[in-house]
């Protein structure tokens, strides 16, 4: 993957997340609406996710500049993209969350695992990381 490629897919991302994480601090309701989910009894807990993932955002267009160097800001979020599935799936066999949350994954999580991926394989290739 070529460097602008690779600053490129961070800013989508970066502009994903912001939109997401506004979005959801601002209409929290709405995603519960429109999959017919029971609206949640702490609506905070979500808005304070959605400025999460919005900060997420930030981080991703800083990374952008230079995505081999700032390959620390591309890992914390593939792993955040690698653990809410496997939390969401953990939570949906106990049956503490709806199917209908599944969703989320989609967008936020399972599309950017590839592009991520291959931006820390690159870093890895180019020993920009540094385990120790």
């Amino acid at each position: 993957m070529k460097i602008k490629n690779m600053s490129t897919t961070l800013r989508i991302a970066a502009i994903y997340n912001l939109i997401w994480g506004a979005w959801v601090v601002l209409f929290p309701n709405q995603f519960f609406e429109w999959v017919g989910m029971q609206l949640p009894s702490h609506i905070m807990i979500w808005q304070g996710m959605g400025m999460v993932i919005g900060v997420y955002g930030l981080g991703y267009w800083w990374a952008a500049q230079d995505p081999l160097l700032h390959w620390p800001i591309v890992m914390v979020g593939f792993l955040g993209k690698i653990f809410g599935p496997i939390g969401f799936f953990i939570n949906y066999m106990q049956e503490k969350v709806p199917f209908e949350f599944f969703y989320t994954l989609i967008t936020n999580d399972f599309i950017w695992w590839i592009p991520f991926f291959l931006i820390l394989k690159q870093a890895h290739h180019e020993k920009k990381i540094k385990w120790v």
